[in-house]
């Protein structure tokens, strides 16, 4: 497996991630990600938004979301799919785990540690924007153990 991961192409590449979903208002999309969550707002039309997402692109396009269901099993908890998130170090976790609970933030999953003392220990919350839309946000002491098995 080691060998596989040293040969992956991808692995090699620098690159940023892009993801574009739907929201059903971009000024409430513009509240949650530019002041909630405190994201840069790029490019916009009348029509979509553009944000930097912790140093990736997400683009938010006026339509229906995304149907969602809590379908997957980590740990003891049935986590919601799909969704998306990003994962920080555990200094910038707690600082946005502060930040969501002061904008007083409905939480799917409150932050808690999961997997303590095994491979992949991490810090972990879901919520949802105002569209339903879920996200989850890890936070890790080293990111180098983000694929630690």
């Amino acid at each position: 497996m080691e060998a596989a991961a040293a040969d992956c192409y991808a692995c090699r590449m620098k690159s940023l991630f892009h993801l574009a979903f739907n929201v059903t208002d971009l000024d409430q999309a513009r509240h949650f990600y530019g002041q909630v969550l405190g994201c840069h707002e790029g490019r916009s039309t009348d029509t979509w938004v553009d944000f930097d997402f912790f140093g990736h692109q997400i683009s938010m396009h006026l339509g229906q979301p995304f149907a969602t269901q809590a379908t997957g099993h980590v740990g003891e908890h049935l986590v919601p799919m799909p969704h998306f998130g990003v994962i920080l170090q555990s200094a910038d976790w707690h600082a946005l785990a502060a930040r969501l609970k002061q904008a007083h933030t409905s939480f799917v999953i409150e932050p808690h540690l999961r997997f303590a003392g095994q491979a992949g220990e991490q810090w972990t919350m879901f919520f949802c924007d105002p569209f339903g839309n879920p996200l989850e946000v890890k936070g890790f002491e080293d990111l180098g153990a983000v694929y630690a098995s």
